[in-house]
């Protein structure tokens, strides 16, 4: 038998990051699946309500909660993904590291774009005159 190449199932307990509506950025947990196009996801500490979702517009993390039982409600919910500090794993996982920045990016206004670019030509300066040194 080979090894599937596919390492990201919809499975109960599964955590997704939405991709549109209301909460779209926020992460949430299946918690029971309706059909092969929808899902029900709940996200109690995130602040995303228990709803039916489809799957387009979901995006499927590496993290999955652990013995999590079918069609388990919101409470029981919020208790294992405290336990487990998924939303810290989340938050310290690169895909939201890099999620952060762009948005903290897209959110500068036109002098602090300035001091960015300006803070990196000071920076390459410095590395550019101590790669000549050592040279």
């Amino acid at each position: 038998m080979t090894d599937s190449t596919f390492k990201r199932f919809v499975e109960v307990g599964r955590v997704v990051l939405l991709k549109s509506g209301p909460s779209a950025g926020k992460i949430a947990v299946i918690a029971e699946i309706i059909d092969h196009n929808r899902a029900i996801i709940d996200g109690p500490t995130t602040g995303v309500p228990r709803q039916s979702f489809p799957y387009r517009h979901l995006t499927l993390t590496p993290i999955a909660l652990t013995k999590l039982p079918r069609g388990a409600g919101s409470g029981v919910i919020r208790k294992q993904v405290e336990k487990e500090g998924t939303v810290a794993k989340w938050e310290s996982s690169t895909w939201a590291k890099k999620r952060a920045a762009m948005e903290k990016r897209r959110s500068l206004n036109d002098f602090e774009r300035f001091s960015v670019m300006v803070t990196k030509k000071q920076r390459r300066d410095v590395v550019r005159k101590t790669l000549a040194k050592a040279a």
